[in-house]
């Protein structure tokens, strides 16, 4: 951790609890984080409101340390996406466990990456915008060991970026952006059109090609089949502009993909790349691991294909309390869409917690969400008073931690070691 990062990290210790974060005991107003922390309160017993999300303190560190494991096994640097937790407590502790840096997609998360002292960014988007484009160029030449790597996908957008860097004194360096497909999303749809981004950037002083990448996940109908052949394009589009002399001048040659979902895949295909002129720093971009969940990734997970490998756990759980029980076949509890996922998969009942005691949520399934409820379907083997916590899996962590300035991170007994802060 440089002495940056360490400072920065200290002033969110710092920071006072109040009514900005919800969950939180409501007699903690005036403590800092670091003080509340230093309490080790119970969260169901120490003063905690519902509903409060918490992530599992050891569910967490498994996590870092699984990724951080199947990289280095499969000679892969690391680069875990950002926008997933938006906590620069969590990325440090992913540079930690070995990550090379950090994906981020918009400007103003590389800002916050920046505030806590985030040294390495993969900016996993097109960017044209003038203004971020000149804070960056700011930013790279006011600190020298600032690096930032940036998707290009067009020459008008090369051309946009060039106008807005003149005067930068370090260039900004540049993948070309494969896309997944016909009516995927972002990226240039053939390897000519490839070419001509990279001539364009050729063509400039501020910009220096480094590599390609782009985004498996976004294979149209995508299976092994399908990702494994766009993989291959893109190794080959590698490899065509090393042939054609396009990286001379680098120390190594950058080809990245890698979502939540297909990267086994990419340690296969990218374990393929042939000799270039120049080492190849194999970069993943993971980035929902870090948390995972009980719904999406659960199912999406590349472990689920090579349970050898290991397994991710999902670290989250939604601390909700039951306010209502209108009849035998139904019951409400007090979160709703401000506070849980539900862009995938509707929440999962899990647990109930009454008198101190936890038991399985048999015979109760989560319907639907209003804005500050949930709703609630019980069978007759249900078991659900008014007044019990339930908690709940939550399926998509990018939208779960989104909803949360401050997470606490709880222990198995339920000591609340420490808090995760957010920025969105």
């Amino acid at each position: 951790m440089t002495a940056d990062s360490a400072q920065s990290l200290a002033r969110l210790a710092a920071e006072r609890v109040d009514h900005r974060f919800k969950g939180l005991p409501p007699d903690a107003d005036g403590l800092t984080v670091a003080e509340l922390a230093g309490q080790r309160r119970n969260l169901f017993t120490g003063g905690f409101a519902t509903p409060v999300l918490a992530l599992s303190a050891e569910r967490l560190e498994h996590n870092l340390k699984l990724m951080e494991t199947y990289a280095a096994r499969h000679g892969l640097a690391f680069a875990p996406h950002g926008k997933t937790s938006m906590a620069p407590q969590l990325f440090q502790r992913q540079i930690e466990h070995g990550a090379w840096g950090i994906t981020l997609a918009v400007p103003h998360q590389v800002r916050v990456a920046r505030a806590f002292g985030t040294r390495r960014v993969f900016l996993a988007n097109e960017l044209v915008d003038a203004a971020a484009l000149r804070w960056i160029a700011a930013e790279l030449d006011a600190d020298p060991d600032f690096e930032l790597i940036c998707y290009v996908d067009s020459v008008r957008g090369v051309e946009l970026m060039d106008a807005a860097l003149q005067g930068a004194a370090r260039p900004v360096d540049v993948v070309v952006e494969l896309a997944a497909g016909e009516g995927a999303r972002t990226g240039v749809r053939t390897e000519a059109e490839c070419a001509a981004v990279a001539d364009a950037v050729a063509g400039t002083r501020t910009l220096r090609l480094v590599g390609v990448a782009g985004y498996e996940g976004e294979v149209p109908k995508a299976d092994t089949e399908r990702v494994t052949a766009w993989l291959r394009r893109l190794v080959a589009l590698a490899a065509d502009f090393d042939k054609a002399g396009r990286f001379a001048g680098l120390d190594e040659i950058v080809v990245s993909a890698g979502g939540s979902a297909w990267f086994d895949a990419v340690a296969e295909v990218f374990a393929e790349i042939p000799e270039l002129s120049l080492p190849v720093l194999k970069l993943l971009r993971s980035g929902a691991y870090v948390s995972h969940d009980d719904g999406h990734y659960r199912k999406l997970t590349p472990f689920n294909r090579v349970p050898e490998e290991g397994a991710l756990e999902p670290a989250f759980r939604l601390w909700t309390q039951v306010v209502s029980r209108p009849s035998a076949e139904q019951a409400f509890v007090n979160a709703g869409k401000r506070d849980a996922a539900y862009d995938l998969d509707l929440p999962f009942a899990q647990v109930i917690r009454r008198d101190g005691a936890e038991r399985p949520a048999t015979g109760v399934s989560v319907t639907a969400l209003s804005d500050q409820h949930a709703w609630l379907a019980t069978t007759p083997e249900a078991d659900l008073e008014v007044g019990d916590w339930v908690g709940l899996g939550l399926s998509h962590p990018c939208t779960s931690f989104d909803k949360w300035q401050l997470i606490p991170v709880a222990e198995a007994d339920g000591t609340v070691v420490d808090y995760v802060r957010t920025f969105f």
